[in-house]
């Protein structure tokens, strides 16, 4: 099966860069699977998890809060505002983060819609953490 160059950047490092077969994340609108070849695009990301296939089996699963990927034929490039191999992925600390972003998505009650809407994506962030870290 033909490859393509996947490169998936935190805030903090470079965590991955290497020829892989398919990545499927989490895209806003839903999950998308990437083959080499893909017609180019930009999209933004959800909380969720990014499964890495290489030798025709997921080889490696993270977990992203969001950020953005670029699509192209031979490369796809992950801008990730924070990402964590689920093996790594602590239940308490992601149940704590989705009390804590529930509670200000009640208190942005009476914001500007922009404000609750970014208090909504992070708190489906932590809700997709939970689940993530669960089933790990």
């Amino acid at each position: 099966m033909a490859s393509f160059q996947l490169e998936l950047v935190s805030p903090e490092k470079l965590l991955l860069s290497r020829p892989v077969e398919m990545v499927v994340f989490p895209a806003a609108e839903g999950e998308m699977g990437v083959l080499a070849g893909h017609a180019p695009m930009i999209v933004a990301l959800r909380g969720g998890v990014i499964a890495v296939h290489e030798g025709g089996k997921v080889t490696e699963r993270l977990f992203v809060a969001g950020g953005f990927a670029e699509v192209a034929a031979d490369r796809v490039t992950i801008l990730a505002d924070e990402a964590t191999p689920l093996a790594s992925l602590s239940k308490s600390e992601a149940q704590t983060r989705l009390t804590e972003a529930e509670a200000a998505f009640a208190a942005a009650a009476n914001e500007a819609p922009e404000k609750r809407e970014a208090v909504m994506s992070r708190m489906l962030a932590a809700r997709a953490m939970v689940e993530a870290a669960t089933a790990a």
